[in-house]
């Protein structure tokens, strides 16, 4: 679980609830079914319409890393990546099959499986750093899904609200009416907004962080995996590897 991002969401939505009723205004002012509706399903719609079938699912699979990302321990990983180093360096590269065997991680197990082919340290690169880099497009491209949300939502607000003040107008016979109905009309726009800037763009960008961080721990895998190929010293790989922690 990712506290920050939980107690950012409650923070800013709590903030804006509490200005509303410190300036006379009531909270249930802001609650309106179809301006939630307009807002919420005329964003989906537009999205589901720019994006491409897998990406949108993908987008629907991955939004709840913002709040629970995908746990990645650089530092266990370079303990794996040095014991490896050593059963390779005492048995040979054939010694490693029975890690192979218990590695959950299926992107260390494709490693592992090339090196244990003897497959040359070049190649380990190219075939695993074209993995990194169409996972993390592919991800990205998701991640923009909320940002194209955060794009579209402040217009679709807009649309609501000039669909609420239509509906004033048509009822300007009853003048007791205006004033609240106005107020409602423009429940949309904050919807609007307020979802673009508190939720969608926000998500983006924390998924974008996540994806990113995610690559670079599979760079440092590759770079591990190559060393070994390459018959380096534990030592020294640890040392390298842990140029990676600093980063981060």
């Amino acid at each position: 679980m990712d506290p920050l991002s939980v107690v950012g969401l409650l923070f800013g939505v709590a903030a804006i609830l509490l200005g509303q009723y410190l300036e006379g205004g009531h909270v249930t002012t802001l609650l309106n079914g179809p301006a939630l509706l307009i807002v919420i399903g005329g964003t989906v719609g537009a999205v589901m319409l720019q994006s491409p079938m897998h990406v949108f699912l993908r987008a629907l699979r991955i939004v709840g890393w913002a709040f629970v990302p995908p746990r990645l321990d650089s530092r266990e990983a370079i303990d794996k990546i040095i014991a490896w180093s050593t059963i390779a360096r005492k048995e040979g590269l054939l010694g490693l099959e029975s890690i192979e065997e218990e590695e959950h991680d299926p992107f260390a197990r494709k490693g592992l499986q090339l090196l244990i082919d003897g497959s040359e340290p070049e190649t380990i690169r190219e075939i695993l750093e074209v993995d990194i880099g169409t996972r993390e497009h592919f991800d990205l491209q998701a991640a923009r899904v909320f940002e194209s949300m955060g794009g579209y939502s402040p217009t679709i607000g807009i649309i609501g609200a000039v669909m609420g003040l239509i509906h004033v107008m048509g009822n300007l016979s009853d003048p007791s009416r205006l004033g609240s109905g106005i107020a409602v009309a423009f429940v949309a726009t904050i919807y609007g907004v307020g979802a673009a800037n508190l939720l969608f763009l926000p998500l983006a960008s924390k998924l974008r962080h996540i994806v990113q961080e995610e690559a670079r721990h599979r760079e440092m895998i590759v770079e591990g995996v190559a060393s070994i190929a390459e018959g380096e010293n534990p030592r020294n790989i640890e040392t390298k590897l842990l140029g990676y922690l600093h980063r981060s």
